[in-house]
């Protein structure tokens, strides 16, 4: 089985934790599009814009899981792509999410990067482990709708930030 096999596998074994372990919570993910800028670490910063998805299964009113991918465009055929394991904490209980309600909260994440760039006729690619980890807030739209913004670090060395547009589903 290849290293990418093994992941899928990871993340599928993740997905399906989140379901058995979310106490009857699961009814109620949210689901999370993002854009943003990452700012590489080298001799100098290497900017990237970056868009990605992710799902949120609430396992305790404050504790959420779940799968992020996010795809970051650097400058000529600079391309990432990280694939990770999320863990999010709210720091105020969110039980009946209201318009208005400010939700500040902490997250980290690990799994898989994928480097990718071309160098004249050649392209070179690299997979590793990654993580992630830094904080944010949303603000509730409505409830079950809101936005929020987020700053992060992570391992290939960088930082970032991101907005972000949110939809709980479920009743």
């Amino acid at each position: 089985m290849t290293r990418v096999e093994r992941l899928w596998v990871v993340l599928a074994l993740f997905v399906a934790g989140c379901l058995v372990f979310a106490n009857g919570a699961f009814a109620q993910p949210a689901l999370e599009v993002t854009a943003g800028y990452a700012g590489f670490v080298d001799d100098a910063t290497i900017s990237h814009g970056l868009v990605g998805g992710l799902a949120r299964w609430p396992v305790t009113p404050r504790l959420s899981i779940g799968p992020e991918v996010t795809y970051m465009r650097g400058p000529d055929s600079d391309r990432d792509l990280f694939v990770t394991g999320n863990v999010t904490w709210d720091l105020v209980s969110r039980r009946a999410p209201r318009p208005g309600l400010v939700v500040p909260y902490v997250l980290g994440g690990a799994g898989f990067f994928r480097h990718a760039d071309r160098f004249g006729a050649l392209t070179f690619a690299s997979n590793e482990g990654t993580f992630t980890a830094g904080g944010g807030a949303r603000v509730w739209v409505t409830p079950r709708v809101y936005v929020g913004g987020e700053a992060r670090f992570g391992w290939e060395l960088h930082t970032r930030v991101a907005g972000t547009v949110g939809v709980q589903l479920g009743g």
